[in-house]
């Protein structure tokens, strides 16, 4: 169920990037850099619809869109905090 959650490895990047708070579409697609817009606004329809994050629409001209992780989405902080000390220890482990 995780994986089939957050298995892409977009949708990781973007929890990485929501967990240090609101953030706003083009702060996202900044961040990760090398993402199509589709792509982007896909995956966070998706982690929308699935609770993961919240998308607060502000009747602004132009429109102005944040998204924020929902109790759900905060709950996966440990696991992606647990992937990083991993991932790091397993780098580590490669460059001796």
């Amino acid at each position: 169920t995780t994986l089939m959650l957050i298995g892409d490895k977009w949708k990781v990047l973007i929890l990485r990037d929501l967990a240090s708070g609101t953030k706003r579409f083009g702060e996202l697609k900044k961040s990760l850099g090398n993402i199509s817009q589709k792509v982007l606004t896909t995956q966070l329809r998706d982690m929308e619809k699935n609770g993961l994050i919240y998308r607060t629409v502000y009747a602004e001209v132009p429109p102005r869109v944040e998204y924020t992780l929902t109790e759900t989405g905060i709950s996966l902080k440990p696991i992606l905090e647990a992937m990083k000390t991993w991932g790091e220890a397993y780098q580590m482990k490669l460059s001796q």
